[in-house]
């Protein structure tokens, strides 16, 4: 499939990117496991990227962004919004660096996530994600501060940053002699899609890729399926609290749509016994905003029989009350 000009990133910059993360990004595993191939009727291939630094694909981006700053910018600091992932992404890549970095985080953020911020050294600044703007309280600080912002998903060399885990995969079936028939991503705001799918479409043209996201927060599903980009009620609830963005973005959603990606949507429960399948089945251990993938594939929501399909597992930050809920309900 042939992209249209409406892109922003290009196969070339996904390589730009891994080469920049070469020696500092773990190389996840691709996971392959007896009981979800019988449940799927096909062979199902997971990324593991709740292995990667800080539990999450975020690091990617974070730190191919970080890294390519000017001293001078560097010297300024730089600034997040983020539910946790995207938060300790930025927090650890800057860390590294030797960069100050301000984070911007619910107030409602998981314990666990927050913490590993303020571990990393990172200066956090709560806010209400039901009363306030995330975005503009970020731009608020930013303007007091002249911190560099780092978008969580809508800027081209995080978008970048995050293909480089599909190109891990890439390479991993190429080298098996596997052409994959369908790939199915976690989606928020769509940054890890876009960067995805930029490389499946261009190693597998003839590839159907699926963005799958919480049923209260199908934002994207529905602007593909409108053709115009939608957006999610402001109280809309969820656990899946790394994919709780109100859009996509409007770089990522012109590369979801060009490729002709499709939407799922999974619900809350189906989200924890994913949880509970990893965590039992594969040994993994994700959240549930880093499971929807895999949950699509549990719950039949696409045709696996006799197929290879992708899926992920894009965090595992998850607190081990949430855990053993999800477990013992499953």
């Amino acid at each position: 499939m042939t992209l249209s000009k409406t892109y922003v990133i290009s196969i070339d910059d996904v390589r730009s990117a891994a080469e920049q993360l070469a020696g500092v990004a773990v190389r996840t595993p691709l996971i392959e496991n007896i009981k979800l191939n019988e449940i799927a009727g096909g062979r199902v291939f997971v990324k593991a990227e709740n292995l990667q630094h800080m539990g999450a694909f975020k690091f990617r981006g974070a730190y191919n962004q970080l890294s390519r700053l000017t001293e001078d910018e560097k010297k300024r600091g730089v600034l997040a919004f983020s539910s946790g992932n995207h938060a300790q992404g930025v927090a650890r890549a800057a860390q590294l660096l030797d960069i100050h970095a301000t984070i911007v985080m619910p107030k409602d953020a998981p314990p666990l996530k927050l913490a590993a911020t303020h571990a990393c050294g990172a200066e956090v600044v709560l806010y209400d994600r039901y009363k306030e703007d995330r975005e503009k309280v970020a731009l608020a600080v930013a303007g007091e501060s002249g911190a560099v912002v780092v978008p969580p998903y809508d800027d081209p060399l995080v978008m970048a940053g995050q293909g480089t885990s599909a190109l891990e995969v890439v390479e991993d079936l190429t080298a098996m002699g596997i052409k994959p028939d369908q790939t199915l991503i976690n989606c928020g705001g769509g940054g890890l899609a876009s960067g995805s799918f930029t490389v499946y479409y261009d190693a597998f043209p003839d590839i159907q890729g699926y963005v799958v996201e919480p049923d209260e927060f199908d934002d994207v599903k529905r602007s593909l399926e409108s053709g115009v980009i939608q957006t999610v009620d402001f109280g809309a609830r969820s656990i899946c609290d790394a994919l709780l963005t109100p859009s996509a973005g409007e770089r990522t959603f012109p590369i979801i749509q060009d490729c002709g990606a499709k939407g799922l949507a999974v619900t809350d429960d189906q989200a924890r016994a994913a949880v509970a399948f990893a965590a039992k089945n594969l040994k993994m251990i994700g959240e549930p905003g880093g499971v929807v993938s895999l949950a699509a594939v549990l719950e039949g929501k696409i045709d696996t029989k006799d197929k290879v399909t992708v899926c992920i597992i894009s965090g595992g930050n998850i607190d081990p009350e949430m855990l053993a809920d999800c477990m013992a309900r499953f």
